[in-house]
């Protein structure tokens, strides 16, 4: 029974497709005014305008679908790029941090080069932490005594003095800066200008005073000043002499003084330090703890 119900379904089959063949023969092969073409104008006339209405019905439908689909394909579009965005703002943000890093560090190496801290050797370390007051402005270095930085061993930047090691662990240290209320440089202005003490300016961190000036000694704003590095045979200064401290940016002397006011402008950027030198060896200074 079953085999015979087989067989009568792949009899159909085989005269449906030999049916199907037939006719598509005899539609191209016929006029266009032929019988087959007459019928499919007639079955198009009678179902046309039932397939627009159904067309026309079902747009609404079509067009929320589409309306989904878009807005979904939108949204995946706007994550990725999204995401895209965030990733070159990272790329951007690395690439502009390590140009100012080796903006810092080729500074470095420029002072290096000019021997300014000739007999030294020069230990770069990077910031790795600040002093959270205004009275005390300090910064912390990841180096330390494990590459031989010691107590009030100077510290630089590619612009000039930055302060000296008051604090060392085996792999840190603390800077106390030249504008910390208990820092106090002694300085001379260039070529052959007076010499005086470089001090932090009460209630602003970011400028230094050049005290003890005579009112009767010359010196004029843009007037470079670095460290004077007197020593006597018995005491020193605290840091080796010829290191750039600041500029003049103003002076002035009133009628009843003895000492002019004489404001510096460091030249180093006390406020965005990164990366710095600590000045180790060098010679033995008279009086300066080691």
């Amino acid at each position: 029974m079953y085999r015979k119900q087989v067989r009568r379904r792949r009899a159909i089959m085989a005269l449906l497709i030999v049916a199907a063949l037939v006719l598509l023969s005899t539609r191209f092969s016929e006029s266009d005014g032929g019988p087959l073409h007459s019928m499919q104008r007639a079955v198009a006339s009678v179902f046309g305008p039932l397939e627009e209405g159904a067309t026309r019905a079902l747009k609404p439908a079509r067009d929320l679908i589409n309306w989904f689909s878009e807005t979904f394909q939108a949204r995946g579009q706007n994550s990725d790029l999204e995401a895209e965005v965030q990733h070159l703002r990272n790329q951007l943000v690395r690439a502009k941090g390590a140009q100012g890093e080796n903006r810092q560090l080729r500074k470095l190496l420029r002072l290096d080069r000019r021997g300014t801290l000739a007999g030294y050797t020069p230990v770069t370390a990077r910031v790795i932490g600040r002093s959270p007051t205004v009275w005390y402005s300090t910064v912390t270095i990841d180096k330390g005594s494990g590459t031989d930085v010691k107590i009030n061993d100077p510290v630089v930047d590619g612009d000039g003095l930055v302060g000296r090691i008051t604090d060392v662990t085996h792999g840190t240290a603390e800077v106390t800066l030249i504008t910390d209320n208990r820092s106090a440089v002694s300085a001379r202005a260039l070529p052959n200008g007076p010499e005086g003490v470089a001090e932090p300016e009460i209630g602003d961190s970011t400028n230094l005073l050049l005290d003890f000036i005579d009112r009767s000694e010359a010196i004029h704003e843009g007037q470079l000043v670095v460290t004077a590095g007197w020593s006597n045979g018995g005491i020193s200064s605290a840091f080796p002499p010829g290191i750039p401290i600041g500029e003049v940016s103003d002076a002035t002397v009133g009628e009843q003084e003895t000492y002019q006011r004489v404001h510096l402008r460091p030249f180093a950027d006390l406020r965005d330090l990164e990366f710095v030198q600590v000045a180790t060896g060098g010679p033995k200074r008279p009086g300066v703890a080691q």
